[in-house]
């Protein structure tokens, strides 16, 4: 049984939680008796209480992020009226910041910010005080707070110098068959006001001959997918230079993800990307809007002329597997501003472009616009913009039916060679649009659309536009890699006489990635 447990719920099994193990790296003579435990948003709430409980901890330490809230929440309440004793300790930024918009009343105490050094500090003291028969919460701090509400600490910043790294704490599963999430840095120097990295401006660096070494060990032990969670992770060269290397010293298959700032590629940055082997890198790239307008309102830097060269060479001069972000409701931009982000961004790459819906984070200086631009949100999460003066609640409602139809039939992968068809040549965003608007028409949902619906959706679509030779031509070079029994009844006859090419693609890229590169050896 472990007297301190600490645990979250990821999004999905094949994420794991670096915060968790960087607080159990940091456990000092306390690690012997902690335990992280980690769980999915799609498991049983009641059924996580119950694991919890069943290893009796004395202290719990749950990570809260915007994607588990809701979740944490309902899993607060059963703890506490099961077993009131235990002491629950909340960190992570849907936690940290204020104000809360989810109930997290019923957590003891709440840690805000980096809390390595904070969690372990009030581990010991709950300990301590609890040996000793007293109240801790009335010990650990110099004030009593509103008793209804967790009592709130402010963590100081830990010296990444002197941190203990974390990644012993990943286990042999976690190597096997998940993503290894790894950090060279934190904080951002920028001061974008949707996001939370932007209040710790200062970028520190953990020390980088420790850092490989760590990164050495996992590849021994097997680890081949790398995800780094830096915000910036090209902006210290003598970083990004060394840890670049690291991987092209070493033998693929392997996955290196990595989010970059887009107007900062120096010659021997590019030099380094070039070298790596198809599948192995992954660069996201943050673009959120095109417009040096809006850019500006929002404090985001825009290096419009230097971003579009470096997307260029990325997409011309390298195999890299771009993962580009785009907001819709940015304070002051229309619907035809971000359909002219879209055309330039798919006129420069064909990678993915993930569109996202803003979001109103607790922490950060967004709700200064509320006012001018008539900014409305939701108050539960993910907290994302119903309307403002620029966009009507219904158009936010199409584009967020727009940004799911352009997930699942443009940045899958799925339809490389038909998806054009949609558009032609004249402009993508109002192309799809018109799709994703007819699409709605016929399914009134945009989930739990099968592979075949999908096929046949988007063929009897492109039929009220082009002839019936061209759409199946295209269709059939999309599906021919993929099994039969996928493809509509209507279109396997053509299929036999169609060329199959099925190259070997690495199971260590994940799929996304994996179904575009048999694309491109078409």
């Amino acid at each position: 049984m472990s007297t301190i447990l600490l645990t979250t719920l990821n999004a999905r099994y094949a994420h794991t939680a670096l915060g968790l193990r960087c607080l159990y790296a940091s456990m000092q003579e306390l690690q012997p008796q902690t335990k992280i435990l980690e769980f999915t948003i799609n498991d049983p709430i009641q059924t996580i209480a119950e694991d919890i409980l069943n290893e009796r901890p004395t202290i719990i330490g749950i990570g809260v992020y915007i994607w588990n809230v809701a979740e944490v929440a309902q899993l607060l309440e059963i703890l506490k009226k099961v077993s009131p004793q235990t002491t629950i300790v909340l960190g992570g930024p849907e936690a940290g910041y204020h104000p809360h918009r989810v109930d997290l009343s019923h957590a003891d105490y709440i840690i805000s910010g980096e809390g390595e050094i904070a969690f372990y500090a009030l581990c010991k003291k709950v300990l301590s005080t609890r040996h000793c028969g007293h109240d801790p919460q009335s010990t650990i701090l110099n004030h009593v707070q509103d008793d209804k509400q967790p009592h709130f600490i402010k963590a100081p910043f830990p010296d990444l110098k002197t941190l203990p790294l974390p990644y012993a704490a990943y286990s042999d599963e976690d190597i096997a068959h998940r993503m290894i999430y790894v950090e060279a840095s934190r904080g951002c120097p920028f001061e974008c006001e949707f996001c939370l990295s932007s209040r710790d401006e200062k970028v520190r660096n953990f020390p980088l001959d420790s850092l490989l070494e760590a990164f050495e060990v996992l590849w021994q032990r097997g680890a081949r997918r790398f995800k780094f969670i830096d915000r910036t992770f090209n902006l210290n060269m003598t970083f990004a230079n060394r840890i670049l290397d690291f991987f092209l010293a070493k033998e693929p298959p392997y996955f290196a993800h990595f989010e970059v700032i887009p107007d900062h590629f120096p010659e021997v940055l590019k030099a380094k990307i070039k070298r790596f082997p198809q599948g192995s890198l992954q660069l996201e790239i943050g673009i959120q809007t095109l417009d040096p307008v809006i850019a500006a309102g929002i404090n985001r830097p825009l290096r419009l002329e230097k971003i579009i060269d470096n997307l260029r060479f990325l997409e011309q001069e390298t195999t890299a597997h771009l993962h580009l972000d785009l907001i819709v409701g940015l304070p002051g931009e229309s619907l035809a501003g971000f359909g002219r982000n879209l055309d330039t961004l798919v006129s420069l790459t064909h990678s993915e472009i993930q569109i996202g819906i803003l979001k109103n984070l607790s922490g950060t200086t967004l709700s200064r616009h509320d006012l001018t631009h008539g900014m409305i949100y939701s108050d539960t999460p993910p907290y994302d913009i119903l309307q403002n003066n620029d966009l009507s609640f219904v158009q936010i409602q199409k584009m967020k039916r727009f940004a799911r139809f352009w997930d699942i039939f443009y940045n899958s992968g799925s339809f490389d060679h038909t998806i054009a068809l949609l558009w032609g040549e004249g402009s993508v965003f109002e192309g799809f649009y018109a799709f994703s608007e007819w699409i709605y028409t016929q399914t009134l949902s945009t989930w739990k659309i099968s592979l075949e619906r999908q096929i046949t959706l988007l063929h009897t679509y492109l039929l009220l536009h082009h002839p019936v030779d061209v759409v199946e031509d295209s269709l059939l070079a999309d599906l021919a890699p993929r099994p039969e029994k996928t493809i509509p009844f209507f279109l396997r006859q053509k299929l036999k006489a169609h060329p199959k090419n099925t190259p070997s693609i690495s199971t260590i890229i994940p799929k996304r990635q994996a179904k575009r590169l048999e694309h491109d050896a078409d």
